[in-house]
């Protein structure tokens, strides 16, 4: 038996001493393979530097085509230099809290066969997108009349409402850039108000609108735009308008 553990024993230390320099021959060779590769480079080229946050999950800076905060559109700078002042002027108001200004602009498209064209639909909705600058909604029918063949929920057309920003650039596109594209435009008429100092005028083309290119159009539509206003009364609306540059067609003056 004592004979035998110590064969066992030699046999042990024989594998260990065998096992040890085989680990160290390896480690040597790749450190000598690692000098070799950084040897072999010439002086001109460098190594590749490591790019932080180019792993994954990292998010990267990206620029922003946001507006500056201290951004106000044209109309809006309008309004408080020289509106306030000739409407404090007309009515004479006692607070500056009674001044009448623009509440939103809201544009509407119907149709009653929107809900059996869906291509329809969709370009109606693109079209009114690039006027607008907002997403429109669709509008549904709230009654079924059943000599018009319509029943309730079914899509009749859609609509934007545009407020802050949004509504003084459309605004001012508005009256720069499209009511002069009208054919034969001689002037807005100034009994459209409904009383309470909101005044819509419709439009029988949707291609006066520079936005919209004509080889896309699949149909050429109307729609109908609502200025609402804080205003009282018609003539106060009408006098903001006016002063906002808005062309109401002049009283024929008799000879």
């Amino acid at each position: 038996m004592p004979d035998k553990i110590k064969k066992d024993e030699k046999n042990i230390k024989k594998t260990s001493e065998k096992q040890k320099p085989v680990a160290k021959v390896k480690s040597t060779e790749k450190n000598k393979s690692t000098k070799s590769k950084s040897k072999a480079l010439p002086s001109d080229i460098k190594p590749k530097e490591k790019v932080k946050g180019g792993g994954k999950g990292k998010s990267t800076k990206t620029k922003s085509n946001a507006l500056p905060l201290e951004y106000i559109p044209r109309l809006k700078k309008r309004y408080i230099e020289k509106v306030t002042p000739a409407m404090i002027k007309e009515f004479e108001y006692s607070n500056r809290m009674l001044l009448p200004k623009l509440d939103k602009i809201v544009l509407n498209v119907g149709m009653g066969t929107l809900h059996q064209d869906s291509k329809m639909a969709d370009s109606i909705l693109k079209e009114m997108s690039l006027m607008s600058g907002q997403k429109p909604v669709l509008t549904k029918a709230r009654l079924s009349v059943a000599n018009f063949k319509l029943r309730q929920g079914m899509i009749v057309g859609c609509k934007v409402t545009l407020r802050g920003f949004r509504m003084f650039e459309f605004l001012d596109r508005l009256i720069s850039l499209v009511i002069p594209r009208i054919r034969d435009f001689r002037g807005l008429g100034d009994k459209s108000f409904d009383g309470r100092g909101n005044y819509t005028f419709g439009v029988k083309e949707q291609i006066i609108f520079p936005e919209i290119d004509y080889d896309t159009v699949i149909q050429i539509h109307g729609m109908d735009i609502t200025i609402c206003t804080t205003a009282t009364t018609d003539v106060e609306a009408q006098s903001l308008l006016k002063n906002f540059g808005f062309p109401f067609r002049r009283p024929e003056t008799s000879q």
